[in-house]
């Protein structure tokens, strides 16, 4: 880790930087080398772009903070800025644009790419906010990872045969700690002023004064979930919020986005393959009306953004809040299942060496977790480096998700992250866990 207010170690930093910016050009070529072209062109949902649409903004993003804003250089195409602004143009319209054909998206990233890596040998980081401990080259590579997840999205909606393959995790002995852990109520430190790579959503680190309350010890499992569905709980408008009843009377849902029932067994379809719905894992693919209902129906709540934060990050026995759940330490595959390592979440209660200090499991990787709380700033948040990537968000809208996916890369996921959707999204890689008060 590197605080902001100890020495830079330039060097250091730009081996980081270079590492992370590496990895998600790796992952980037293998989302999009994997399929022929017409699968790359085709929009496979209109909540979707087409593939070829984010391998070419992802290079349009990179040239113009690395290029132009950080190196000050003349824009290479500035022609196809506006097909590749994410805010002009609707995820559904995208394929009606000219956009950049396969072959001519990966010419366009590799040249940008060429330049940044100059940029980057050649950036003082220090002085300038935005060059500041590397902050743009964290931003970008973060920027490209968090596409490539989206990109995975786009992967798993796709219709067709089995394009991407990875090992499963490994297998677990059925997970038989405690179901719930008690966190202590009290002060702890929200958000952070001191991670170099924070984007401007999580900071700054400020104190919260929270109840004591019960949190699940590992999400909640596909069983688990099927025993809500076997007891009527999508016909039963008790458990619903109006909206969520609404909702799901009106688009017919009876279970988790991609399962079937077929006689007396659930099945799912995942990256091309029809499988059984395995019961130690957690469940997948629900949105936050589903994971709220279940949770109400379960004599429990969903835990707030704070809560969920606390039982991350907090140690009871120094008072601070860690990085991880595990520490400060980087992520390694000890602590959590992310980067696309695996193709789905690992069995409940894996990873114990990425347990936090109170025990809670799997806070990191697998899958997202919806919280109950909507999308709004910290006490004394300032836009940075510009106000679309959080600000035009804030709002009852969107609910905060936290901890990432299996889905989620290490540089665009930690104890402060916050991710954030409509509560209608099930695409996403999404689960949950509940609480309650003490």
């Amino acid at each position: 880790m590197t605080d902001e207010r100890s020495p830079i170690d330039s060097d250091r930093l730009k081996e980081r930087a270079l590492d992370a910016l590496t990895t998600a050009r790796d992952r980037t070529a293998l989302l999009t080398t994997c399929v022929e072209e017409p699968d790359l062109m085709a929009q496979h949902s209109p909540l979707m772009s087409p593939l070829v649409w984010d391998l070419a903004h992802i290079g349009n993003q990179e040239e113009l903070w690395l290029l132009r804003t950080v190196a000050g250089r003349d824009a290479m195409r500035p022609e196809i800025d506006g097909i590749y602004d994410a805010f002009e143009h609707p995820r559904s319209e995208r394929p009606t644009l000219p956009l950049l054909a396969p072959e001519e998206a990966r010419r366009y990233a590799a040249e940008v790419r060429g330049r940044a890596l100059d940029v980057l040998e050649n950036t003082r980081f220090e002085g300038r906010r935005l060059t500041q401990a590397g902050f743009a080259f964290g931003m970008i590579a973060q920027h490209e990872q968090q596409h490539d997840e989206t990109m995975l999205i786009t992967h798993q909606l796709r219709r067709g045969p089995q394009a991407l393959t990875a090992p499963d995790p490994e297998p677990v002995p059925p997970y038989a700690g405690p179901s719930e852990i008690l966190v202590p109520g009290g002060p702890f430190t929200m958000g952070t002023s001191t991670e170099p790579w924070a984007l401007d959503n999580e900071r700054p680190a400020h104190e919260r004064l929270v109840p004591a309350f019960r949190i699940d010890a590992v999400p909640v499992t596909n069983a688990a979930y099927q025993a809500f569905i076997e007891d009527g709980g999508y016909g039963d408008e008790r458990w619903w919020t109006p909206e969520g009843w609404e909702h799901i009377r009106t688009h017919g849902l009876e279970a988790p986005l991609y399962w079937h029932r077929d006689g007396g067994q659930w099945l799912r379809r995942r990256f091309g393959v029809t499988e059984v719905v395995p019961p130690d894992e957690p469940v997948l693919h629900v949105c936050w009306y589903e994971a709220d209902a279940y949770a109400r129906w379960a004599g429990c709540r969903l835990p707030t953004e704070t809560e969920w934060e606390k039982a991350a990050r907090h140690d009871p026995e120094t008072g601070r809040s860690r990085r991880y759940p595990w520490g400060d330490a980087d992520p390694g595959p000890e602590h959590a299942n992310l980067g696309q390592r695996h193709l789905r979440p690992a069995p409940a209660g894996s990873y114990p060496a990425g347990a936090s200090p109170l025990g809670v499991r799997q806070l990191i990787g697998d899958v997202w977790e919806w919280t109950a709380s909507d999308f709004l700033p910290y006490p004394g948040f300032t836009a940075f480096p510009y106000k679309e990537y959080s600000e035009v968000f804030f709002g009852s809208e969107h609910k905060v998700l936290r901890g990432g996916s299996f889905a989620v890369d290490p540089v665009a996921c930690r104890g402060t992250f916050r991710n954030w959707d409509y509560p209608i999204r099930r695409q996403i890689f999404s689960g949950f866990r509940t609480a309650r008060d003490a």
